[in-house]
């Protein structure tokens, strides 16, 4: 009977799902008015009125929004996972992967001489992994640790450290260097031996501030980010035709990495109606002295949280 009810689904149960309804005798005409192109699954039957009751999945809060992920691919798989249950379409293009130190004699010599430090600091989850692997080369093992006090920025880095059986001393309530030095100037640490292992060219601020309470302070170049240009190609064809709605960055290594893959001519033209949207202050400060509009910043400084300030930013708009 023409007023049978009918739906069109295509590229269903994917972020892209483009549903539309109507009965046998409109079907056709909503479909061409639409520009629905095949594949598409035709449902015929009282079964479409379900719809209305069923509609979880194309109710997801970010759905049809196409969000790049920046961040080093062995770490953006939680940020993938979280982005896409909520109805993202994620795109994975990497712009840094993590490497080891070529100064790794440093690490390794201060491994070495571990009895000679009182705290060990680490500012990521990042630095504790390659800290760790450079321990475990030397043949020592988390007993080697005994005897220092730990302090981490950040609960996904105190949890990484906790990984290894070790809890950490001090975990600040905010996650930014700024952050441990207020909580060491409850310490006297005038005379103490520091080991901070972590990135090459990190922020200054937390070796300075702690040489200036008085401690002597061991910064090793733990790990180095380097660039990726894996389907840079394809990156700058969706740019430029605005298939991509926001682009996110996890710290200033992925700012400064995607800005050099933008062709200088057009990078203001690619990035037109683009949301950015940041992990936290230090990083989106990154992202606006690049040139970049920076449209939503993490208030915890984690990836749930990124995440969470996202969905914030498209309920507001």
């Amino acid at each position: 009977a023409p007023e049978t009810p009918a739906a069109l689904v295509r590229w269903g149960t994917t972020p892209k799902q483009v549903t539309i309804t109507g009965t046998l005798s409109t079907i056709v005409e909503k479909a061409a008015s639409a520009e629905l192109k095949p594949p598409a699954v035709l449902v015929v039957g009282q079964v479409v009125h379900l719809r209305e009751s069923l509609l979880w999945y194309e109710n997801r809060p970010l759905m049809g929004k196409r969000i790049v992920v920046t961040r080093a691919r062995e770490q953006a798989s939680e940020f993938v996972k979280l982005l896409s249950d909520l109805g993202a379409d994620c795109l994975e293009y990497p712009t840094i992967k993590l490497v080891a130190s070529d100064s790794s004699h440093q690490l390794d010599k201060a491994i070495k001489n571990l009895p000679a430090y009182n705290w060990l600091v680490f500012t990521s989850v990042n630095g504790v992994a390659f800290f760790f692997d450079s321990l475990f080369k030397t043949g020592k093992d988390v007993r080697a640790l005994s005897h220092l006090r730990t302090a981490t920025i950040g609960p996904a880095t105190a949890k990484r450290l906790f990984d290894f059986g070790i809890r950490s001393d001090i975990v600040p309530e905010t996650y930014r260097a700024e952050s441990i030095v207020e909580s060491f100037r409850h310490i006297n640490i005038k005379g103490q031996k520091i080991l901070l292992p972590r990135a090459k060219d990190a922020r200054p601020v937390l070796p300075v501030e702690l040489k200036k309470m008085g401690a002597e302070v061991d910064e090793v170049t733990a790990y180095c980010t380097e660039q990726v240009r894996d389907n840079i190609d394809d990156l700058i064809s969706q740019l430029e035709h605005h298939e991509i709605d926001l682009i996110t960055f996890t710290s200033s290594s992925t700012v400064k990495n995607f800005k050099r893959l933008l062709p200088e001519k057009n990078a203001n033209d690619l990035m037109n109606n683009v949301t950015i949207a940041s992990i936290g202050p230090v990083t989106s400060d990154t992202a606006r002295e690049m040139g970049f509009n920076v449209h939503v910043t993490a208030n915890t400084y984690t990836i749930p949280g990124l995440c969470q300030a996202i969905l914030e930013y498209y309920n507001k708009n």
